[in-house]
């Protein structure tokens, strides 16, 4: 079996959303069945793009470019729809890219486990909201997209402490806030299909958020470091705003994130 770091790079180099995806669960299954077998199959090296290859559509604009759109609308829907599978894609190549990027840091099988079931998840989610906009006449790239996503991911490519207090710890863990209105928001226009996805990258993103706090606190004790102190210290240097309340605690609690982590660098009210 091709080592895990060069699956992970194949990845990333893989353009089309719908292409990028399926190689993901192909080599996500592999890893599984592997391990499942009692293997415990090499991780190996890789030099991964700075920047994952991407499909030639949707256009990437400034946040503040993209257009606005009411989610009470069917085109409203559409355009949360959309920029929900965009940082489902998104978080397809972020998962991929801790792996490849950090095999310098030895780590236990665990760890590459967590991430491949992550990774193997997030292309699940992708295909689900692609279902969803194609049902509703739609599909990925029809509109334009958020140029800034990957920016957590320059910005923390040479710091993988970094990477685990941004992604899963402060990104991903936003999406734990922000999901039930989004599903709010489809079951009063009765669309049961986006309703059942949403509820299924609901139930899964609470993992990730966990794995980013459980390895990240393994490294914490490694280093002999305060896992509070050092997250603080990680998100005040590397994310570029404060974290915008309400916060959904009893999700991040579920994750292992309490209070005292993310409250103290919470916009003031």
């Amino acid at each position: 079996m091709m080592p895990l770091a060069q699956m992970a790079e194949a990845v990333l180099r893989t353009a089309g959303g719908r292409e990028k995806t399926a190689l993901s669960r192909e080599y996500a299954a592999r890893w599984q069945a592997a391990r499942a077998a009692g293997e415990v199959p090499e991780v190996g090296s890789a030099d991964p793009p700075l920047h994952p290859a991407r499909p030639a559509a949707p256009e990437l604009l400034s946040p503040r470019d993209v257009p606005r759109r009411r989610p009470g609308s069917p085109e409203g829907r559409i355009a949360l729809l959309h920029a929900v599978a965009h940082i489902e894609l998104n978080a397809v190549d972020l998962h991929w890219d801790i792996i490849a990027r950090f095999t310098d840091v030895p780590m236990p099988i665990g760890f590459y486990d967590d991430w491949v079931k992550a990774a193997d998840e997030e292309s699940k989610h992708f295909g689900l909201m692609c279902d969803c906009l194609e049902a509703l006449d739609s599909f990925y790239g029809a509109l334009p997209a958020h140029a800034g996503m990957w920016r957590a991911a320059e910005d923390t490519k040479d710091d993988f402490m970094g990477r685990l207090a941004v992604v899963p710890m402060v990104l991903e863990a936003r999406g734990l806030d922000v999901t039930p209105g989004m599903i709010e928001v489809f079951k009063k226009a009765k669309l049961d299909q986006a309703v059942s996805a949403l509820e299924t990258i609901y139930g899964e993103e609470v993992a990730h958020v966990a794995y980013g706090s459980k390895w990240f606190h393994f490294l914490c004790g490694r280093h002999e470091m305060d896992p509070k102190t050092a997250f603080h210290g990680l998100v005040q240097h590397y994310f570029h705003s404060p974290l915008k309340p309400p916060f959904n605690e009893e999700k991040r609690a579920d994750a292992g994130l309490p209070p005292d982590f993310y409250w103290p660098l919470a916009i003031a009210d």
